[in-house]
């Protein structure tokens, strides 16, 4: 397969055209006998890039193949013509230059304009001079330039204006496609916002500050895709309301008073201080330093929007206060009875000051025993208890200050006639205290003795066991009053001598038994 010769020159075949030709080159394929395509690739093409009109299936007995441009086989619609026999090509009325024509019956056209788009007809004769057809067409658009927002108000006002932006591009506008994006989140049709057919303009009703932007517009054709640079509106709005900071509105005396003024506002908002409604500065921030009690009063921040002619005034209270001195706490009395009352009375020089109690250095919990005066400088408890009992302090406090008391300890004295046990119920308990010592003394002295003693008492109850015929004086058996034994109860009572010499022979132990005997009746 060749080309013409007369397109083999260098530098008459553009880059895109070798790209494209090498394409060509590894599609080609030994004809076949199926029928004739052309399939235009790309189909659509950017304006200033190359087309091939690739023909798929040309067979080999062809006396000549010739392109038509327009959707007509005329004289004045040929391109171009190649003779297979002579291997020559032919240009025609149509030829622009920029056509290509190869054995394959192929057509490149080179850096396409929207004059080229349309339909083409590639026109075969056989050796017999029959002649076949084979339609293609393409589409040329332009690649797309970067656009540009235009607004229809260049300083809208929050609240009452609306706003129009439109998206210019500077390719024609066929086949644009055009999408709207803000703080790089797409945008499309809501309650405030409208797009016209085509989505060309983008209409922002009733703006408000967050509509500020910034704005993009992208354009989408089929070739190309391009972006405005963003656009930000300077939308008018303010002033807030003033914020006063910091939020400390009371100061001690030689500290530094400093405040500073802040309100949302576009353009940026005029500030003036004035001080118990006296004009003092015209500045965001206020500075006075080594403050005196005489700097208490009203500080009022008021600002001012020239452009939508708006103004708002915020006001802080500052007080100077002086720092507190040691309260002193009294009582009637530190050691009370209970059930009696006492007072104890806070005494402090500063007026205005918090009061609070204090009980074993914990904040004092009232009971329904306990009473504060207005001020809460007295507390009376009455009647006083054993619980209530303890350490007392009082403490005071301002804004800028905190003093505690000296601390009272309260003793209580017992009273045994409230909620405790009688005289008489404890000398009871006292009593069968030591009733019981003594009782459970007998006792073991009596386990005692009997373990001592027990082994002997056996042996003498052994021993000692009355025979039958000490008991004849009873009854028989056969009587007809016999009165029925019961079991002997017998208590043995040693007699021990006193000690005798070593050497004397001991005589034997005197014992007497004493039996007792216990008869039914």
């Amino acid at each position: 397969m060749e080309l013409a010769s007369a397109h083999l020159h260098k530098g008459q075949v553009p880059w895109g055209g070798l790209l494209l030709t090498a394409s060509l080159l590894a599609s080609w394929s030994p004809p076949t006998t199926g029928q004739v395509t052309i399939e235009a690739m790309p189909p659509q093409v950017a304006e200033d890039n190359d087309v091939l009109l690739l023909v798929h299936n040309l067979t080999q007995r062809l006396a000549s193949f010739a392109w038509f441009k327009e959707n007509t086989i005329s004289t004045n619609n040929e391109i171009t013509r190649f003779v297979t026999a002579t291997n020559e090509t032919i240009t025609g009325p149509a030829y622009s230059g920029r056509e290509i024509i190869y054995r394959n019956g192929s057509l490149l056209i080179q850096r396409v304009t929207k004059n080229y788009m349309g339909v083409y007809i590639l026109e075969m004769t056989d050796e017999r001079y029959r002649r076949t057809e084979a339609t293609v067409q393409f589409h040329v658009y332009p690649l797309l330039l970067k656009s540009n927002i235009t607004s229809n108000n260049s300083n809208p006002v929050e609240g009452d204006d609306s706003v129009s932006l439109t998206c210019e591009s500077y390719t024609d506008p066929d086949d644009i496609t055009y999408l709207w994006s803000r703080n790089g989140e797409s945008l499309s049709e809501g309650d405030r916002l409208k797009l016209s057919e085509g989505n060309r303009t983008l209409t922002l009703l009733n703006v408000t500050r967050n509509d500020t932007g910034p704005y993009v517009c992208e354009t989408r054709n089929p070739v190309s895709v391009n972006r405005s640079d963003p656009f930000s509106l300077n939308i008018i709005y303010g002033p807030d309301t003033p914020i006063i900071s910091p939020s400390d509105i009371y100061l001690h005396p030689g500290s530094n008073l400093n405040l500073s003024c802040h309100a949302a506002s576009n353009p940026p908002a005029q500030y003036f201080w004035l001080i118990n409604e006296k004009p003092h500065a015209s500045s965001q921030e206020l500075f006075i330093p080594n403050i005196t009690t005489n700097n208490s009063g009203t500080y009022t921040c008021f600002v001012n929007n020239s452009v939508t002619g708006l103004n708002r005034t915020t006001v802080k209270n500052i007080t100077v206060l002086e720092p507190l001195s040691k309260p002193t706490l009294k009582v009637t009395n530190t050691t009370v009875k209970e059930l009696d009352s006492v007072t104890l009375t806070c005494v402090l020089n500063d007026i205005g000051a918090n009061i609070r109690w204090l009980f074993n250095s914990q904040s004092l919990q009232l009971t329904e025993r306990m009473t504060l005066s207005q001020n809460d400088s007295i507390l009376r408890i009455d009647p006083i208890k054993r619980e209530d009992a303890g350490e007392y302090q009082c403490e005071i406090s301002n804004p800028v200050s905190v003093e505690i008391s000296n601390s009272i300890k309260m003793d209580v004295l017992f009273d045994p006639t409230q909620g405790g046990l009688s005289g008489g119920a404890i000398a009871g308990i006292v009593i069968g205290a030591v009733a019981g010592v003594a009782l459970i003394a007998g006792l073991a002295y009596f386990l005692y003795s009997r373990k001592s003693g027990g082994g002997s008492d056996q042996r003498d109850l052994t021993e000692h066991k009355p025979s039958t015929s000490n008991h004849n004086r009873a009854p028989s058996d056969n009587s007809p009053n016999k009165v029925d034994d019961v079991a002997y109860t017998v208590l043995n009572f040693n007699a021990q001598q006193p000690n005798q010499p070593t050497s004397a022979p001991s005589s034997p132990r005197s014992t007497e038994t004493v039996y007792s005997e216990v008869k039914k009746k």
